[in-house]
Parts: C-alpha cells; structure tokens; sequence
C-alpha cells in the first residue's frame, strides 16, 4: 500500500507522487479518476479495487510555483555528485557552506556546494579565495523541471512516461 503513485492535476500536469493508501482514498471519495493500473488488485473480504499507477484529480489545483527541496542529496545531484572545488566524481562527498557560517554564510542553495573530503579539510573554515580554491562553477538553485523531479522514477515506472514527457 506504500508503492508510489502519480497524481496528475485536472489538466494532466504532474502535481506529485503520493502512496497507494492516499490515491485509493481519493478515487473512493470521488476526488480522483484510475488513469494507468498495471498492478495486481487490492483485494479485501468482500470486494476487489484496482491498485492505482496513475490518478487524475477531478479538479483543477492551484499549484504554487515548484521548488526544489534544500537537502544534502539534492544538493549532490544539483552538482552531478562531484567535487565543486577539483572536480572529482567521489563515491563520498560532503557539503560545504563556501562562505562559512562562523563568517555569515547562510544555508541557502547559492553558498552550499558538494565537495570530496581532501578539499573540504583543505578549504577549512575559509572561503574559496582565502583558499586559494575557486569554485568550477558558481552553484545556485536548480530548475523544478518534470524531468528532474520525476525523472528518476521513469526508471522504475516506466508507464509515467506518457504522462510526464510535454511538461
């Protein structure tokens, strides 16, 4: 009952990705219509449903403007897991605030970059320039785009294909 499903707004735009439990509720109360059903049934004692791939809502949502989430792994995948400052491509990286905060940096999208452990105990608690490390390329925060957001899911749900390619 946790298996992901794509909710679609009234205009076919993908809204988010929530569990089997939450997309059965809304197609029971009426909220939400069976687009894509791939799965085996959910099967109760008295009655069988179909267990949802893909719902569209029966209605129209305002969706405030997308925003990707300030975390440590998307901060990774914002620079392609490699080293901001050599440009390695490191099976472990750490983020670094490039202005400290003990100097006023704040945890923000444009002052977090990923970066190998040598360089980030190299960098220390100075910024880039009292470092003698610039930066490859200035970091800022990434486009919510269909594709990345729902892109790595295409992989393991390859019917959301149809419903996420145009957006």
């Amino acid at each position: 009952m946790n298996q992901p499903v794509l909710v679609l707004n009234a205009n076919y735009e993908p809204l988010n990705i929530c569990s089997t439990r939450r997309a059965v509720g809304l197609m029971m109360d009426g909220k939400a219509i069976l687009l894509a059903n791939g799965r085996e049934p959910i099967r109760t004692a008295v009655s069988s449903y179909p267990r949802p791939s893909v719902v569209l809502l029966a209605y129209m949502v305002a969706r405030p403007r997308r925003r990707v989430k300030l975390c440590k792994i998307e901060v990774f995948r914002r620079d392609q897991y490699t080293c901001l400052y050599c440009g390695r491509h490191a099976k472990t990286l750490t983020v670094d605030h490039i202005v400290p905060k003990h100097q006023g940096g704040t945890h923000s999208w444009e002052n977090l970059a990923s970066a190998c452990p040598a360089c980030n105990r190299k960098k220390g608690g100075r910024t880039p320039e009292e470092a003698n490390m610039p930066l490859l390329r200035q970091p800022g925060e990434p486009t919510a785009s269909t594709e990345y957001l729902f892109g790595a899911m295409l992989e393991t749900h390859s019917d959301w294909e149809v419903y996420l390619k145009g957006w």
